[in-house]
C-alpha cells in the first residue's frame, strides 16, 4: 500500500512510524513532513494547506489511503477534496472539522445540547467585549474563535490582562483574522485531562487519557505553548471518570454532530476540565493532538491503520482498539526563545538510541545534516512499567538530543506523579 500522510511536525512522524509497523504498507509519503521525518518517509515539498497539490500528487501517485493530521488542512477541506477523487482518507470532512475551526461554533454546539463546559460570552465588537470584562468574574479566559496554532487562549488573572488580550486579539490582530471574535468564558478549576477518541460518527473508542504540559516554564509558568511534554494515562482521569464522560460528553457530542448534518470521522480531540462540579470541556480538535499522539501511539498496541480504515469504513464497533497497560512520558526540547522569537539552523546531533525513540518537529536537512527549523524541535518519549520509571527514562533519553540554544521543562510528568501518591 501507499499512503500520504498531510503534516510536518513531531504529531505526523509518530503517525508515521506507527503506520510503518503495518506489513502492507510498502510507501508513505509525507507532505511536507520535515528533515527527522525523512529517515521515516518520503518527504514532499507540498504545504499542508495547498489542497490543489496535494489532490494533484495523491492522484498521481495513485495513494490507496491518507492520512489528514494538522488542524488547518481538515478546516480547509482537504479530506473532501481527496475524497471527490476517489482516495479514501482519515480524517474529518471540513463540516465536522468546524468543531475545532471555530470556538463560537463548538461553544454553541454545547450550549445547545447540553454537554458540559465553562459559561461564556461571544464578541464581535471589541467595545462590548471590553465593556462585558468590567464586571465579568476574574479571573477568566479569552479565546480567538479560529485556529492559532494551539496559543489562541489567554488566562487573565486581571481585568487589564483580559482587555489587553482582547485588545490584542481584535485590534492588533495578533492571530490574524482567527481574533476578530473572542469568547470570554468563565475559568475553570481542575485537573486537566486529554483524551483522543476514535470514531466512525456512530462508535467512539478513546484511546488512553493524557496529561500535556502546556506553559513553557517549571511549575506551569511563563506563555502557553503547543505543549512542552505529556505523559499517559493521566492519574486523574478514572475509571469511573471515564465513564462519566462517554455518557455525559463523548457520545452526545458525536450524536450532536449527526443532529447537525455534521457527522465527525477520524480522531476527535477532547481537552477536559476535571471541575469540583464534574468533567466539562474546555475544547475540542478535529484532529490528533500534539504531543498527546506522542505517548498516546507509542502504547498502541493494535494496528493503527486498520483502526483509521475502520473509521472511514464505519466498522469501528467490529475493531480492536488495544492499548499497553505501561506508563508513557514526551518531554519535548524547544528553542531558547519559544513561543515568541528563538534563533534557528543549529546542527541537531542524537545517539542511536535517543533518534529511536525521539520524533522530530521542527528541523530540516541540509546537506545531510539536521538543523533546527522550528521552536519545539523534538519530542523524546519513553515506556515503562511505571510512570515514576517513564519520566526518568524520557529525560535520560532526551540528554542524547543536542543542539545549541535547546531548552526544556525540568519538571514533566511531576504533577502525575504527586496525584499518583
Amino acid at each position: 500500500m501507499k499512503l500520504l500522510v498531510v503534516g510536518g511536525g513531531g504529531r505526523e512522524h509518530a503517525i508515521i512510524r506507527s503506520l510503518k509497523k503495518n506489513p502492507q504498507v510498502e510507501t508513505i509519503y509525507a507532505l511536507p513532513g520535515n528533515g527527522g521525518i525523512a529517515a521515516d518517509a518520503t518527504c514532499v515539498p507540498i504545504g499542508a494547506t495547498e489542497i490543489d497539490k496535494i489532490v494533484s500528487f495523491a492522484v498521481e501517485n495513485a495513494i490507496d489511503y491518507a492520512v489528514v493530521a494538522p488542524d488547518d488542512p481538515l478546516v480547509l477541506g482537504c479530506v473532501d477534496a481527496l475524497e471527490e477523487k476517489g482516495i479514501p482518507c482519515f480524517g474529518p470532512w471540513a463540516n465536522a472539522a468546524i468543531i475545532e475551526g471555530s470556538k463560537v461554533f463548538s461553544k454553541n454546539l454545547m450550549h445547545k445540547y447540553g454537554i458540559p463546559t465553562a459559561e461564556y460570552a461571544v464578541f464581535d465588537q471589541m467595545d462590548a467585549a471590553l465593556s462585558y470584562l468590567d464586571t465579568a468574574p476574574i479571573s477568566t479566559v479569552v479565546k480567538a474563535d479560529g485556529l492559532a496554532l494551539g496559543k489562541g487562549v489567554i488566562i487573565a488573572e486581571t481585568r487589564e490582562a483580559a482587555k489587553t488580550a482582547v485588545r490584542d486579539m481584535m485590534e492588533a490582530g495578533v492571530f490574524g483574522k482567527s481574533g476578530s471574535r473572542v469568547v470570554i468564558e468563565e475559568f475553570l478549576t481542575g485537573p486537566e485531562v486529554s483524551v483522543l477518541a476514535f470514531t466512525d460518527g456512530k462508535v467512539v473508542k478513546p484511546m488512553v487519557s493524557s496529561m500535556d504540559h502546556k506553559r513553557a516554564g517549571d511549575n506551569d509558568t511563563g506563555l502557553n505553548t503547543g505543549g512542552m511534554g505529556t505523559v499517559a494515562p493521566n492519574p486523574y482521569y478514572t475509571p469511573e471518570i471515564a465513564q462519566r464522560c462517554m455518557q455525559e460528553i463523548f457520545l452526545p457530542t458525536i450524536a450532536a454532530m449527526n443532529a447537525e448534518g455534521r457527522t465527525f470521522r477520524g480522531c476527535l480531540y477532547f481537552g477536559l476540565m476535571l471541575t469540583p462540579n464534574g468533567p466539562k470541556v474546555i475544547e475540542y480538535n478535529c484532529r490528533f493532538g500534539d504531543p498527546e499522539t506522542q505517548v498516546v501511539l507509542p502504547l498502541l498496541e493494535s494496528d493503527l491503520l486498520t483502526i483509521m480504515k475502520s473509521c472511514t469504513n464505519g466498522t469501528l464497533a467490529d475493531t480492536e482498539v488495544r492499548f499497553a497497560d505501561k506508563h508513557a512520558c514526551c518531554v519535548i526540547l524547544a528553542s531558547k526563545g519559544y513561543p515568541q522569537s528563538y534563533q534557528k539552523g543549529f546542527p541537531i546531533t542524537m545517539t542511536e538510541e535517543a533518534a529511536q525513540h525521539t520524533y522530530v518537529a521542527g528541523a530540516k536537512l541540509e546537506n545531510g545534516q539536521l538543523l533546527t527549523s522550528g521552536g519545539r524541535v523534538t519530542g523524546t518519549t519513553a515506556i515503562a512499567d511505571t510512570l515514576e520509571q517513564a519520566i526518568r527514562e524520557a529525560y535520560r533519553i532526551s540528554d542524547g538530543v543536542r543542539f545549541e540554544n535547546a531548552y526544556r521543562r525540568s519538571d514533566i510528568g511531576q504533577r502525575a506523579l504527586q496525584a499518583l501518591k
